[in-house]
């Protein structure tokens, strides 16, 4: 005899009862319309064991270098006392730091849980539902997320056929409705960089009223003469906004602390949507830290910047067509080929962010890990021939 599960009543509170000892049956929610257009942003995914028992994770931009000695150290001696209160909202610290290397009023500066929490706070404040949000695509992978959590919409401006920011298309995108138009230099994935010759004509063409934020998560890197300054183009243009995080050169991912440098008026209604507490002790204690021992960081990165170099060549050489890059990473346009050379990697040991259709991003590692991805590389070579 088939027995039949006991199906669940009515309640008059609007939801249902489940059968006794049972989990609650979900109530009826009335969730916000349009959240079915929102897509959870993707984390890189972890590496997989390759050759040896290695596991090489070069699929999220992190730093390969713990932070500098310095600041582990700093840290050790706060931590104790950092855990049971609350942090500074202010973080005056960390202002009055920034504020001094970057010769700009403490009032400009605004802190974030990274640099993409600042970002949510620039679209929440300067865009009413239904505005828009302007950037190249394919660009850094939370914009779009964040611009429809706002109830924004997100205007998507191909890159060009060099996996450049096409700033003429960009800027003949904005309209009456555009609030906010971001500018990822150098780009993510592409590792791309927009020319300042380049950035003043569109300077030029975008109305004053529009908020043009020069996002340079990954300026430490960038060894291109002709990429602009963001901090220069903020003290010559009153609707400019720089952002910048701890997350990358520093180290520091894992403590999630970025910031704007903004107009005070702008700065302050950045503050009023910002998540109170966002930024813990660690975190803001890491930050003055690391600014601190610059002359220290500049060493890891002009290494960093070498091994670039070195896993670019060796990639060209193997024939996948990287594209010259100003970050920490390097692009690989593959189009239908994107999931092969995935494959490849993750058969020695390496995960990458693999944009299914359109291309592979590889973090730069320390040596080892580079090995592994121009092994890769060898194989698929051999494979072909």
């Amino acid at each position: 005899m088939t027995v039949q599960p006991e199906q669940p009543t009515s309640d008059p509170r609007g939801t249902e009862s489940a059968p006794e000892g049972g989990p609650a049956a979900a109530p009826a929610h009335r969730f916000r319309p349009g959240l079915d257009r929102i897509a959870a942003y993707r984390a890189g995914k972890p590496a997989p064991l390759g050759p040896g028992g290695r596991s090489f994770k070069l699929s999220s931009n992190e730093s390969p270098y713990p932070p500098l000695a310095s600041v582990a150290r700093g840290l050790a001696e706060v931590l104790p006392a950092s855990l049971a209160r609350y942090p500074s909202i202010a973080a005056p610290e960390v202002a009055a730091a920034l504020a001094a290397r970057f010769e700009v009023g403490p009032e400009s500066i605004v802190l974030g849980a990274g640099s993409v929490e600042v970002a949510a706070q620039m679209i929440h404040a300067l865009t009413a539902p239904g505005d828009e949000v302007v950037f190249a695509w394919r660009s850094f992978e939370a914009y779009p997320i964040l611009a429809r959590a706002a109830g924004a919409v997100p205007v998507e401006v191909p890159l060009d056929a060099d996996a450049r920011h096409d700033l003429p298309a960009m800027a003949a995108a904005v309209t009456e409705r555009t609030g906010i138009v971001f500018v990822c230099n150098p780009n993510n994935p592409t590792g791309t960089v927009v020319s300042r010759a380049e950035l003043e004509e569109f300077m030029a063409a975008v109305p004053e009223r529009v908020l043009v934020v020069i996002d340079e998560a990954y300026v430490h890197f960038d060894r291109d003469p002709g990429s602009p300054s963001g901090i220069e183009f903020f003290r010559r243009y009153p609707n400019v906004a720089v952002l910048h995080t701890f997350s990358k050169a520093y180290g520091l991912a894992g403590l999630r602390i970025g910031y704007a440098i903004a107009r005070p008026t702008v700065a302050e209604v950045l503050r009023k949507v910002a998540l109170p507490f966002g930024v813990s002790r660690l975190a803001q204690e890491a930050a003055v830290l690391s600014l601190d021992a610059e002359a220290d960081l500049d060493e890891r990165v002009d290494e960093l910047v070498r091994e670039r170099s070195r896993l670019f060549d060796g990639l060209l050489a193997a024939g996948l067509g990287p594209v010259p890059s100003q970050a920490n990473f390097v692009w690989l346009p593959a189009g239908d080929e994107s999931g092969r050379i995935a494959e490849a990697l993750e058969r020695h040991g390496v995960s990458a962010r693999c944009f299914p259709g359109e291309g592979v991003r590889v973090t730069v590692g320390l040596p080892e890990e580079n090995d592994a991805v121009l092994a890769a590389a060898a194989e698929l070579v051999a494979a072909i021939v």
